[in-house]
């Protein structure tokens, strides 16, 4: 490259750095605040959780002392377990608050999700924090919610009490199978 041609191009390099250094910063508070996802800020939906599931321990707590059977709790994965939309690979503080007492009052924790393999999802989930005593996953071609509510029946057909369902997705409680259901929000489906 001649000396004429790097004078031309360094202006235009040096424009294209400072934008993105200036877009760096939008991109980043768009993700926090949710707009660039058309779903609530990250505060706003972490309020909505913990609404959600504020009364999932003492539920479990009176369970747990009415005794009866293997116990476990059901969690989904994607939005509820972790903040898949908003920071991903972190657990959901408040599920996990509910998981981590569920854990040690000899609940199981187990995980139904859509999800088709397990093995990335168990390295996610003990990384975020959580005790997982089993999960269950969708076949390949299998709907949604008729994979969610199979997984479900054969926890219950292998013994378990799925005494709690935490989940963020109608799918998530289609079917039955469980005694209390605790649904977080998607708004609308926006937040999957």
């Amino acid at each position: 490259m001649s000396l004429t041609k790097y004078r031309r191009t360094a202006p235009l390099a040096a424009l294209a750095a400072l934008a993105l250094a200036a877009a760096t910063p939008l991109t980043a508070a768009a993700a926090e605040d949710g707009s660039s996802k058309g779903v609530p800020a990250y505060g706003t939906w972490q309020a909505d959780v913990k609404k959600a599931v504020g009364p999932a321990v003492p539920w479990l707590r009176d369970r747990v002392g009415r005794g009866g059977g293997k116990q476990a709790v059901v969690l989904d994965i994607d939005n509820t377990a972790l903040e898949t939309s908003y920071h991903p690979g972190q657990a959901n503080k408040p599920v996990l608050e509910v998981a981590r007492w569920a854990h040690e009052h000899d609940v199981a924790v187990l995980f139904v999700t859509a999800r088709t393999s397990s093995s990335s999802a168990r390295k996610q989930l003990r990384a975020a924090g959580y005790p997982v005593d089993g999960m269950c996953t969708r076949d390949h071609g299998e709907d949604k919610g008729e994979g969610k509510e199979r997984c479900r029946q054969e926890l219950t057909e292998e013994g378990w009490t799925i005494t709690a369902n935490i989940g963020n997705r109608s799918t998530d409680f289609e079917g039955g199978f469980y005694e209390k259901g605790f649904k977080l929000p998607d708004y609308g489906g926006r937040l999957s």
